[in-house]
């Protein structure tokens, strides 16, 4: 058994593997090329579960934020563990993409949606497995309780 260590003590290294785009034509992601061997089989799926640095929230301010009142429910202030704000300790964010077309050999992944600006930090990919990335009995407080169980029903909620 490995001794703890303080968590303000231990350092990760992530390193992006690709970026977010933005075009007039939708988004889509660019996997660098060292990755690129990566997306194999993953045309197989029809969503993926992209991992996002929140860059624009890399700093002390927005990592020191630990409440928040979250845009789609001023009234309320939670703790930024029970939201899906940016600004975090670690900036890590995470959307569930349904994929529109795949090019493996140029690493492009095209996505019907992300909630990422463009030239976000991509720190990795995951096929989207409903055995284990969905449940069927979940519950959520009543200020998000109106949204649409799925986010094709809503088409794009705006936040």
């Amino acid at each position: 058994m490995s001794e703890k260590t303080d968590s303000r003590e231990a350092a990760y290294q992530i390193h992006p593997i690709g970026y977010v785009r933005s075009a007039e034509r939708g988004s889509y992601l660019e996997i660098l090329e060292p990755f690129r061997p990566a997306l194999r089989q993953l045309d197989r799926f029809s969503h993926v579960i992209v991992l996002w640095w929140a860059d624009r929230h890399d700093n002390e301010e927005s990592r020191s934020v630990t409440q928040c009142r979250p845009p789609y429910a001023d009234d309320r202030l939670t703790g930024i563990f029970a939201c899906r704000a940016e600004y975090r300790p670690n900036p890590i964010a995470i959307t569930a993409c349904k994929i529109a077309a795949f090019d493996e050999e140029a690493g492009i992944v095209r996505v019907e949606y992300i909630d990422a600006y463009d030239g976000t930090p991509i720190v990795d990919l995951k096929a989207y497995f409903p055995v284990s990335d969905r449940v069927r009995e979940a519950r959520v407080p009543e200020w998000v309780a109106e949204w649409p169980e799925w986010v094709e029903d809503g088409h794009l909620l705006a936040f």
